[in-house]
C-alpha cells in the first residue's frame, strides 16, 4: 500500500515512522522544505531529536505525495488543514481515501477539521473521510511505548481499514463511529489544557487541576450536542483520555504554553519560546464564539481565551473563575 502522508511535524513523523515499520510504502511532504531537507538527509529530526526510519522518502512536491498514494493521512497545522485538503481535490481526479489525525476547530466557522473535508470533498466522497484521535505524544509514539487511541469515519469499512492500517502490538486502535465526537474531544482539550498550565504555573496544586480537568469535561459536554457529537463519546481515549494527558505532561505543547503565560510571558512571546503551532491558542477562538452563538456558558474557555486575546493578566482569570455564582452540579 502507497501512503501520501502530509506534514512532517512531531506527530506526523511519528505516526509515518510506525508505519514504515509495518512494511507501508510512505512519502511524507511538508511545506517547510527545510525540514525536508534535514530528512532527506537522514539527520534527527529536529524536534524528536531522534533517527527516523530509513525506509521513509521524503518530498518537496505534495503533487509526487499523493497523485498515486492508495490513502492519504494529514497531520498538519490546524490554519493548513482546509487549505491543504484544497490542494488535494485539485491534484487527484479519482479521490482516495483521507485520514485526519490534526486537531482542532476552524476559526469564525467553528468547523471540526472532518466537517471542512465534507465541505470540500462533497458528500458523495463521505466515505472517504476518516481520523485517528485520542491521548498519544509522539515523542513516546517513537519510542514505541503503549500507547491506545480511537480511529473514526462516517463509513463502518474506512473505520476498520484505519485500525488496521495502524495497529501495532503497542499502539491499539479502537473503532469508534462518531467521527465528530472523536474530532471535538481532540479539538477542545487543549484549551482546558492551557488553563491547568497557567493552574500548575502558579502552584495552585492538584485540587485546582482535578477541578479545571472536571469542570473542563463538562464544559465540553455541554457543547457537544451542538456539534452533532454523542455526550458519551467524551467519557473515552479521545475525551477524558485525550484532556488527562494535555492536561497533566509538559509533552505537551499547549501544556507548556499555559506554563510560560503563568510566567508572565505574553501569547507571541510564549509562541516562539514553544516554537510550534499551539492548537489552542487557535482553537480558543472558535470554541468561545459558537459557545456564544448558541448561548452556552464555557468559563474556563472565556477566561482562557480574554488571557490570550484580551490581555487579562491570569490572577484576574483566576478571579473570575472563583467569583462565579455556584450552582447545583449537574452532569
Amino acid at each position: 500500500m502507497k501512503i501520501g502522508y502530509l506534514g512532517a511535524g512531531t506527530w506526523g513523523s511519528a505516526l509515518a515512522n510506525l508505519l514504515s515499520e509495518k512494511g507501508y510504502d510512505i512519502t511524507i511532504w511538508d511545506r517547510n522544505l527545510d525540514l525536508i531537507d534535514t530528512l532527506k538527509n537522514r539527520e534527527k529530526h529536529p524536534k524528536l531529536q531522534i533517527f527516523l526510519s530509513r525506509k521513509l522518502k521524503y518530498t518537496k512536491s505534495l503533487e509526487e505525495a499523493i497523485e498515486k498514494a492508495d490513502i492519504i493521512i494529514e497531520s498538519v497545522t490546524s490554519k493548513g488543514v482546509r487549505a491543504v485538503l484544497n490542494d488535494i481535490v485539485k491534484i487527484r481526479k479519482k479521490l482516495c481515501p483521507i485520514v485526519i489525525t490534526s486537531k482542532g476547530m476552524e476559526q469564525h466557522t467553528g468547523l471540526l477539521f472532518p466537517e471542512i473535508a465534507l465541505e470540500i470533498l462533497k458528500k458523495e466522497n463521505m466515505d472517504k473521510i476518516g481520523c485517528l484521535s485520542g491521548p498519544s505524544h509522539a515523542e513516546e509514539v517513537v519510542k514505541n511505548l503503549p500507547t491506545l487511541v480511537v480511529a473514526s469515519s462516517f463509513d463502518k469499512n474506512l473505520m476498520t481499514l484505519i485500525g488496521k492500517l495502524f495497529t501495532t502490538k503497542n499502539f491499539r486502535v479502537y473503532p469508534n463511529s462518531d467521527i465528530l465526537g472523536v474530532s471535538f474531544g481532540g479539538a477542545m482539550k487543549n484549551i482546558i489544557a492551557i488553563a491547568c498550565a497557567i493552574s500548575d504555573g502558579l502552584n495552585f496544586g492538584d485540587n485546582t487541576r482535578a477541578a479545571l480537568i472536571t469542570r473542563g469535561l463538562h464544559e465540553l459536554k455541554k457543547l457537544a450536542p451542538y456539534k452533532g457529537c454523542k455526550k458519551e463519546t467524551l467519557n473515552g481515549l479521545s475525551g477524558l483520555g485525550d484532556l488527562l494527558v494535555t492536561c497533566t505532561s509538559t509533552l505537551s505543547r499547549n501544556y507548556r504554553f499555559g506554563t510560560l503565560l503563568s510566567q508572565g510571558y505574553s501569547k507571541e512571546e510564549a509562541e516562539g519560546k514553544i516554537g510550534m503551532i499551539v492548537e489552542g491558542v487557535y482553537t480558543c477562538v472558535s470554541a468561545v464564539e459558537f459557545g456564544k452563538k448558541n448561548n452556552i456558558s464555557l468559563p474556563i474557555s472565556e477566561a482562557t481565551y480574554r488571557v490570550l486575546y484580551e490581555n487579562l493578566p491570569v490572577a484576574d482569570a483566576v478571579d473570575f473563575l472563583l467569583n462565579r455564582v455556584i450552582k447545583e452540579e449537574h452532569l
